[in-house]
């Protein structure tokens, strides 16, 4: 029996040993358990704490329309269409408030978008266990951009964080971007700034950036600025939407309607996942890399392109008085004569008069220049398979270069020439200033050939722009690639065409016949210097050849006070209407007038040319005048 008993105890000990890991490993798994929930929650906590950590700060530009938006707002006034129905990616979400060619969708976001509010979604993505990139994107109910237009649009601006602290970032712009170190970047804190061009979107460094390129990107901050906690802050992991393929805005009713709106910019964008094929959402790094980087030269170069015109009339008032200083001078030492503008000296048939003429000739025809095309080239397009939008009923205006709005052309499909560029160098203000500084220049100058090398200068200055347009157009023709081989096609039409006119820039024509899968037409184009390239031309022209009579002519058009020290001035001749005036001769005294003690005799000097005369000298032995006693 005391066996029994003892064999008892033994497995009661056994089982409650086994009963005790039983419950140890379920303990253990619930620590476990407890534990990775814990961690995840501190995870999905983390990512929102990191995500408001380093929150943007928008700053727009006073005349924007579109602000970030919850997404929800367009698929709220959206209808989905097809362009075919077996594949998604060809789907899009046309907004029915209104089409790209009207303000309607604009109208109706501003009419609910304090309902709707401010929203921007974050994603926080794992490069390795030391990296991390903390993506902003935003979502705007419509693109109206200066070279483009569309329903909807996506932008995104990336923090790149190495072993949890912030290295570099990315802001995209367009189809591309800019990059820039933690240390060039603005913020308050640690939140970035992001200056937001007016109806693009695109995201910038500078408040003064965006002059650069052909985007017409106009940047500022002098608008709305959208804080940290301005706006609501929500994670795109959990968007229903986020896995669709198709386009946040209209597209077209056809493939080939569809190509060609994503040619022209007129078709919405892909969402955060697609864009630049996928590359922005599943190699956030490598987009990166890829961009152009910045530096403090070209945020230097930025602000003085943005402040240009400040910095131009700043200049030239400099100028201004500089020259101001110097014609005082002139007038103490020398005299201003009696005209004063030495350009206005005009007095019978004679090289300095007809000289002086032939200037204010091209000054007058210089300024009509000024108004009016200096280059211009127009295309137009007819044929069958063409669509509407490329059709032009005639030639219309594709380049036209002036010195008002500087480089324009005509995309297909919108109103007329849209400047290439925010900043516009204000060609015919350097123009027109010049020809101010030219007139105040002439002032109180004596002698013709000091007038002529002025009148050569500023004729040269006013050929230079003309130059730069023809080496400009020649070099055209030499920066288009050729077709590459495996291309459908075997003739580069825009090669063909642009060769043409680098070959001939001074104008002229040509007719190219298109023949390629369903489209058969012709393009014809003329190009050429317009009527304002030609009067800067001959304005130019005129003004040198007045410069050279100038020089020819070798006269001194009034007497200085003193000999104006020059060459020229011994050979030169007075016209009689300009000579001054003899010195007063000295009263003759009786021989029973006390003679006093005569003074030191300064010297006496020639009327005509200002050369030195011999005591009791007859005649100027340099010009053969006669001194009058």
């Amino acid at each position: 029996m005391k066996h029994y008993i003892t064999i008892l105890n033994i497995l009661g000990e056994k089982m409650r040993n086994k009963y005790f890991f039983v419950n140890l490993k379920r303990s253990i798994i619930l620590v476990v358990f407890l534990m990775i929930s814990v961690s995840l929650a501190g995870l999905t906590c983390s990512g929102q704490d990191l995500a408001d950590t380093y929150a943007p700060i928008f700053y727009f530009e006073a005349e924007e329309t579109c602000y970030p938006i919850d997404a929800s707002y367009h698929l709220d006034n959206s209808q989905m269409n097809c362009i075919d129905p077996f594949f998604e990616n060809t789907c899009f979400y046309d907004n029915y408030h209104g089409t790209i060619k009207d303000d309607g969708v604009i109208k109706h976001y501003q009419s609910v978008m304090n309902s709707y509010g401010y929203t921007v979604y974050y994603r926080i993505y794992n490069e390795s266990t030391d990296t991390k990139v903390i993506q902003y994107w935003m979502f705007y109910a419509f693109n109206k951009g200066e070279l483009n237009q569309h329903e909807g649009d996506w932008e995104m601006v990336q923090i790149v964080l190495d072993e949890n602290e912030p290295s570099w970032v990315a802001y995209s712009q367009h189809h591309f971007g800019q990059k820039a170190s933690w240390d060039q970047v603005e913020r308050d804190g640690n939140h970035i700034k992001v200056y937001v061009s007016r109806g693009s979107h695109a995201n910038y460094l500078r408040s003064y950036s965006g002059k650069l390129g052909i985007a017409s990107d106009i940047v500022g901050a002098n608008g709305k600025i959208l804080n940290y906690n301005d706006y609501s802050l929500d994670t795109l992991e959990d968007q229903t939407w986020i896995d669709f393929k198709g386009r946040w805005g209209e597209v077209a009713d056809s493939e080939a309607n569809a190509i060609e709106a994503s040619i022209l910019g007129q078709a919405g964008p892909e969402g955060p996942k697609f864009r630049e094929d996928g590359e922005m959402w599943n190699s956030p790094i490598g987009w990166g890399v890829s961009l152009f980087e910045s530096n403090d030269m070209l945020f230097t170069f930025e602000w003085i392109l943005y402040n240009f015109i400040t910095i131009f009339i700043g200049i030239s008032l400099i100028i201004i008085a500089l020259l101001g200083y110097r014609i005082y001078r002139n007038h103490k030492k020398y005299g201003l004569g009696p005209r004063i503008i030495s350009m206005l000296y005009i007095n019978g048939l004679n090289l300095h008069s007809i000289g002086n003429i032939l200037c204010i000739i091209g000054i007058v025809i210089a300024i009509f220049g000024l108004f009016n095309p200096w280059y211009q080239i127009s295309y137009g397009v007819s044929g069958e398979g063409i669509t509407e939008t490329f059709q032009t009923g005639g030639m219309v205006d594709l380049l036209k270069f002036d010195g008002i709005n500087g480089l324009q052309v005509t995309i297909p499909g919108t109103g007329g020439p849209i400047p290439m560029g925010s900043f516009v160098l204000p060609f015919s203000l350097f123009i027109a200033i010049g020809l101010v500084f030219l007139i105040i220049a002439t002032i109180g100058i004596p002698l013709s050939k000091k007038l002529g090398s002025k009148y050569i200068w500023r004729g040269i200055r006013i050929i230079i722009p003309f130059i730069l347009i023809l080496v400009a157009i020649m070099a055209m023709g030499s920066v288009i690639p050729t077709t590459p081989v495996e291309a459908d096609t075997e003739t580069n039409y825009a090669q063909d065409i642009l060769g043409s006119i680098s070959s001939s820039p001074f104008g002229g024509q040509t007719t190219t016949y298109v023949s390629e899968t369903g489209i058969t037409g012709q393009i014809d184009v003329q190009w050429g210097l317009g009527l304002g390239g030609w009067l800067l031309l001959i304005a130019g022209i005129i003004i040198i050849v007045a410069g050279i009579l100038e020089i020819i002519a070798r006269t001194q058009f009034f007497a200085t006070k003193i000999p104006w020290k020059s060459k020229v001035a011994r050979g030169g001749q007075i016209p009689p209407s300009q000579q001054a005036v003899p010195p007063e001769q000295p009263k003759q005294t009786s021989s029973k007038e006390k003679v006093q003690p005569k003074a030191k005799e300064k010297g006496v000097f020639c009327t005509e040319c200002g050369g030195k005369l011999k005591k009791n000298a007859t005649f100027c032995v340099n010009c053969g005048k006669k001194v009058e006693k």
